[in-house]
């Protein structure tokens, strides 16, 4: 291991066996963590070749279980985002994508941060099973197209331990390790291609755009590099994805997006994902037949009726998705209106974010308890008119100890002046 880090700490490229070598020894506990620890830092100076990025992304993979997922047929696509505020895009994007004939196994967790993660929302649906045994995970999605449900603990530990150190060593920050992270569950979760959704902006895990692009490019070329069909969009998260921040109020946001009835960005985007995931799944011939046929299924019901069927498979209400009402509201509701008059120049995705994680809608450590009641809805979005005195957003309180700090928060996300700002796009650049 002494030479190992010696090499790396050189800039020299390590063999394949010896990533492995590392990976599989402080998996098992024989290499310690000061070792570790030190390999880290010499590759966060150094960086990690395309071929290195590639080994350790396969030699996490490998480090526990891995879902083999040949049973179902057909090309099975999985989707990733790398996180934002009201980021609901899988509850409306893996119903919509299995209307269209594409399986949609998708493994997803818990969220830290902003808002809560796909699992978060989920339970905001009463009943609503998603700690499925792998058996009964595939079967379900070759019975109706669709399942979300936890990772599994066995599924690459090595990078779970690896990110707890990174987390205590300063070196979570470091593109080939971000990339190998992400990119080992993908592998290990056993789907034929990926589509990956890599936000920038304010509310971004990565908000400097230059950051985002290469952190999508270096996973594009893990992808490839393994064999799997890779193509990511780099999307815009300057401002919250739709209008509700909070479960229970995200979920409800998404079942109006699968009547055809969402907010036009969060239609955007699930489109513009869903249209990459059914050309990858030989659904399509190109983007806009597959953008055609998945605003088709908007329209009619076919989607909302899949995720309705996928809430059935699961344990949950029904009735939840037939009548959104039945889901959890706040006892209280705060408004704040705006002080002047004027076109919404920006509406701060990170403070907004931050606003929900302190009324309860997510966590600021692993052991929070999140109140899927809680969020907020935005009113206005950039590029809107208010007036002076009229709602900018609606704060859903159960627990009031952060709600000035809360309130403040939001009053200051807002931006607004005199002149009308230019319309941001919201796909940024596709990268295949």
């Amino acid at each position: 291991m002494t030479e190992i880090i010696l090499k790396k700490r050189q800039g020299q490229e390590l063999s394949g066996a010896e990533i492995n070598y590392f990976v599989q020894g402080y998996a098992g506990g024989e290499i310690p963590d000061y070792q570790a620890a030190a390999l880290l830092m010499a590759v966060f100076f150094q960086g990690l070749s395309g071929a290195e990025t590639a080994e350790l992304t396969l030699a996490m993979a490998g480090s526990g279980r891995t879902i083999d997922l040949s049973a179902i047929p057909g090309v099975k696509v999985d989707k990733h985002s790398t996180g934002g505020v009201g980021d609901k895009t899988t509850l409306v994007l893996a119903p919509l994508a299995a209307a269209a004939g594409v399986p949609v196994a998708k493994l997803a967790g818990r969220g830290l941060g902003h808002t809560g993660g796909t699992i978060d929302k989920l339970a905001a649906i009463p009943g609503l099973q998603t700690e499925l045994s792998i058996p009964a995970f595939i079967r379900q999605v070759k019975e109706i197209g669709v399942a979300i449900a936890t990772q599994t603990r066995e599924l690459v530990p090595a990078d779970k331990k690896l990110y707890a150190l990174r987390d205590v060593t300063a070196t979570v920050d470091c593109l080939p390790l971000i990339a190998s992270s992400i990119m080992s569950k993908k592998l290990a979760a056993g789907a034929d291609a990926i589509v990956l959704d890599v936000k920038a902006g304010r509310g971004a895990f990565l908000p400097d755009r230059e950051d985002a692009r290469a952190l999508a490019r270096t996973m594009v070329a893990i992808g490839r590099r393994l064999g799997k069909a890779t193509v990511a969009l780099l999307t815009n998260m300057e401002q919250p994805l739709g209008r509700a921040v909070g479960n229970a109020l995200e979920v409800r946001e998404a079942i109006a997006a699968l009547r055809g009835e969402g907010p036009a960005d969060l239609e955007e985007l699930c489109l513009a994902l869903g249209a990459v995931m059914l050309v990858l799944a030989k659904k399509a011939a190109d983007p806009g037949e597959a953008e055609e046929k998945l605003a088709g299924l908007l329209k009619n019901g076919q989607a909302w009726r899949k995720l309705k069927e996928m809430v059935v498979a699961q344990g949950g209400n029904p009735e939840v998705i037939e009548n959104p009402d039945l889901l959890k509201v706040a006892e209280r509701q705060e408004e704040i209106t705006a002080r002047t008059a004027g076109y919404v120049q920006a509406v701060d995705a990170k403070m907004i974010g931050q606003a929900a994680m302190l009324l309860g809608a997510g966590r600021q450590t692993r052991e929070d308890q999140i109140d899927l009641a809680a969020g907020l809805v935005l009113h206005k979005k950039t590029g809107e008119r208010v007036e002076a005195g009229e709602p900018l957003a609606t704060l859903f309180v159960n627990r009031a100890r952060y709600l000035e700090d809360a309130k403040k928060l939001v009053q200051d996300a807002y931006r607004i002046g005199a002149d009308e700002p230019a319309p941001q796009p919201m796909i940024l650049e596709v990268i295949s």
